[in-house]
């Protein structure tokens, strides 16, 4: 097969028109208004939604270390059910990618599974211990786009000082684990009502508010590309607006669990709804959802942290921090803005695909559906609903907090570069 025609499409939720794909070079070939009728495949696509495939800045995919909670190939079989064609996956694995052979062999094992575009996050500091900075220059010139000891904050702020400066040499992304542990040693729970009442000891906002403020004047001071992981609290996109207003190169995240879920959950002391930074109160969930609205936080990130029924289903206090992500949050983010009315499709395409792409700098990732353009894409049907399960999951893991929730939108089909590497009439 040399050609794939998708025919009865919309792309970004609009106009119905037809696309055919060269499969060969991987590339979007012809786009039109009729159907490409004699091409070597040829699927009718009913009218669904046509985006560029979606990019995760913040994966955790286990490997190398604890490969029987999830791998790369099967977190690339999550991601693609899920609709992406890039990930880039966190450092905090053991041994720690540290070292430019380590992050070599995680893009190539990606690359030789193939569903999806593996790429390595190097860790700040060696070991994760915020100790002694990693060979950053090195580790750029292997590739890595993005360094961070995410899963820790780097507290010390005059390592911190010199990762920017070192990060801004080699033009490469820092993205911060804003948590000061000094003010969370031994915490759960948000800080909060809740947890008062759960007997749960409270997480402050200002742990975290603290490190992005410290962040903000130091990227402001010493310049580089700094990148907030999991922004959580209201405080903190106060901060990020102000950052912004003064001009300093500062993006952030959000999860699906911060902008859905809130402390509420954590009533019956279930391990699912552990995760750091933990879920806050609806006011913060709110801030984060107009914020990512008006593009005070720019991009929309898993942080797919797959465990084990014995490291979840176990007290609250004792469960490992970390939800499952990539299956559900393109339903997740349907469902807080595109149902309500609240966005369109095209903001659906910014926040999980155009922006962090742009942002970490791929040139064949987030492109927007127009001839020449490379084959990236995801079909989502927003009309098929379906029941969250941890046990039908594609990830080696089951701790999905959604378990029992049903959404509407689903993942029909998954490209890249041409190739199909989730279809859901074969799953």
């Amino acid at each position: 097969m040399t050609t794939l025609a998708l025919n009865n499409v919309r792309p970004y939720g609009e106009d119905v028109t037809n696309i055919l794909i060269d499969v060969a070079d991987g590339v979007i070939d012809a786009v039109g208004e009729n159907p490409f009728d004699d091409a070597d495949e040829v699927m009718d696509c009913g009218g669904n939604v046509l985006l560029p495939g979606l990019v995760d800045m913040h994966v955790h995919l286990r490997e190398p270390g604890r490969e029987d909670t999830e791998t790369i190939a099967t977190g690339s079989d999550a991601a693609a059910k899920g609709g992406f064609t890039a990930v880039f996956t966190m450092a905090n694995t053991s041994p720690v990618i540290d070292q430019p052979f380590l992050a070599e062999a995680v893009w190539a094992k990606g690359q030789e599974y193939g569903k999806c575009d593996v790429y390595p996050v190097g860790s700040i500091s060696q070991g994760l211990k915020g100790e002694q900075l990693t060979e950053i220059g090195l580790m750029s010139r292997s590739g890595v786009r993005m360094f961070s000891d995410d899963g820790k904050c780097v507290n010390d702020p005059q390592l911190m000082r010199r990762a920017i400066e070192y990060a801004k040499a080699h033009d490469v992304v820092l993205a911060q684990h804003a948590e000061d542990h000094r003010m969370t040693e031994g915490s759960v729970a948000h800080e909060g009502e809740q947890a008062a009442r759960l007997g749960l000891r409270g997480w402050p906002r200002v742990a975290e508010e603290s490190i992005v403020a410290r962040d903000a004047i130091m990227t402001r001071d010493y310049g580089g590309r700094y990148h907030l992981c999991h922004a959580s609290t209201e405080g903190t996109v106060e901060l990020l607006r102000f950052a912004k207003n003064q001009g300093i190169d500062v993006t952030a995240e959000v999860t699906p669990h911060h902008l859905m879920l809130t402390d509420e959950k954590l009533a019956t002391y279930d391990g699912l709804f552990r995760v750091n930074p933990p879920l806050r109160e609806a006011r913060d969930a709110e801030a984060l959802k107009q914020a990512l609205l008006d593009g005070t936080v720019d991009v929309v990130a898993t942080d797919h942290a797959p465990h084990g029924s014995e490291d979840k289903c176990v007290e609250f206090e004792n469960a490992k921090p970390g939800m499952l992500g990539l299956e559900t949050s393109l339903a997740v983010v349907h469902r807080i803005f595109v149902e309500p009315g609240l966005a369109d499709w095209r903001f659906v395409a910014k926040v999980m695909s155009e922006r962090p792409a742009e942002i970490l700098r791929l040139k064949d990732q987030g492109r927007p559906i127009n001839v020449g353009e490379p084959a990236n894409l995801v079909l989502v049907d927003p009309e098929s609903p379906w029941t969250a399960h941890g046990d039908e999951m594609a990830s080696k893991a089951s701790n999905t907090p959604y378990e029992g929730i049903e959404f509407s939108a689903r993942v029909v089909g998954t490209w890249l570069r041409g190739t199909q590497t989730y279809d859901s009439k074969k799953a």
